[in-house]
């Protein structure tokens, strides 16, 4: 089954060059198309797409304002948005995670980013852009020192801890798996219960934390 994807971009020229990196893909179509932000919700909501591709700068709700719309905290069934941008500033990426995007890639990141992204934001991870990481990765530590206390009400066990870092350092699930010798739906099953005791909603929030906590020092 095909994942589906919707563009929003205010500039049609980067709408058709996504449309044709992302359909040349077996696996992936585009299923609509927006020009400004407020489009992008509206066809969202209607259309439910797999993955929404979002700009930062678009007329009337920007890309985080959509995100916030489509994926924030509260939002009943949220959707899954990777935010795509030439713009790498710091706000933008904390704003994009905070507002739940599940992805931040850059458009001069190259087609294969792109593609895997969408891929892994389809499967229910999340990928950044590497150049950002490390200025992300500063950026929440420098956080967590100043907002105090991070720890869980219910402690991870030793094997959560061991699955929260091998999130934090950027491993996939099946790596995950290989690393610890467990099985992918054992992995998957750590992840749902930290997600629970930390009170986060995807992987990109118990990277945070583990970064926060100094549970690891290198992606």
């Amino acid at each position: 089954m095909s994942i589906s994807v919707l563009l929003a971009d205010d500039q049609a020229l980067v709408r058709a060059s996504l449309r044709v990196i992302l359909e040349d893909q077996p696996d992936i179509r585009v299923v609509a198309e927006a020009g400004d932000g407020d489009e992008a919700i509206a066809l969202a909501r209607r259309l439910r797409p797999d993955v929404c591709l979002v700009d930062v700068q678009m007329p009337g709700a920007n890309g985080i304002e959509v995100t916030r719309a489509l994926a924030g905290p509260g939002v009943p069934s949220p959707l899954r948005v990777v935010v795509v941008t030439t713009f790498g500033l710091d706000e933008y990426v904390h704003g994009a995670l905070r507002g739940g995007a599940v992805g931040f890639v850059l458009k001069d990141a190259g087609p294969a980013l792109l593609v895997e992204a969408v891929r892994a934001a389809s499967a229910g991870d999340a990928l950044i852009s590497p150049s950002l990481t490390l200025r992300l990765l500063r950026h929440v530590t420098a956080a967590g020192q100043a907002s105090g206390d991070r720890r869980p009400a219910t402690p991870l066990s030793e094997r959560e801890v061991e699955v929260a870092r091998a999130v934090a350092r950027g491993r996939t699930n099946p790596e995950i798996a290989a690393e610890l010798f467990i099985s992918l739906s054992t992995v998957k099953g750590h992840i749902s219960a930290i997600q629970a005791k930390l009170g986060v909603r995807n992987r990109v929030g118990i990277a945070s934390w583990a970064y926060e906590t100094r549970l690891t020092d290198a992606p």
